[in-house]
């Protein structure tokens, strides 16, 4: 993957030119049409996502909480808490996504604390979200 493609999503925006292309070497890109799974609610996690194009919606206990697009990302909170997946997120338009293996994520979260903090951030407000619609995790 080129990681040029990296430094339009926000969540790398800040990173170097090195950075990017060291997660850019840990991932890959993934395309979805409508309907197609992410990832389902109670899975184990093994994939880390962020979307380049398209959008998904976002679905936990037979709710829909919120509807995801380019530059929102997916499945941290599997990979950091060690929980199943708290949600589903289904793409509702065709989706391109890069992917990340539980390993390069891992990689990506040991070397790069900028990029984590934004991810604990994002952990931490859609936790309180599930709590809020009555979806506490016990994680």
């Amino acid at each position: 993957m080129d990681e040029s493609r990296l430094q339009e999503i926000p969540l790398f925006a800040s990173l170097t030119r090195r950075q990017r292309g060291r997660l850019a070497r840990r991932a890959r890109s993934v395309e979805l049409g409508p309907g197609d799974h992410l990832v389902d609610e109670g899975d184990l996690p093994h994939d880390f996502f962020v979307i380049e194009d398209g959008h998904a919606a976002v679905i936990a206990s037979g709710r829909h909480l919120t509807d995801l697009g380019p530059g929102d990302f997916l499945g941290e909170i599997g990979l950091v808490r060690q929980i199943g997946r708290t949600a589903s997120v289904i793409a509702t338009t065709p989706l391109r996504a890069i992917v990340m293996d539980e390993e390069g994520f891992r990689k990506m979260a040991r070397s790069m604390p900028s990029v984590m903090a934004q991810l604990d951030a994002a952990i931490e407000w859609r936790l309180e979200r599930d709590r809020l619609f009555g979806l506490d995790r016990d994680a």
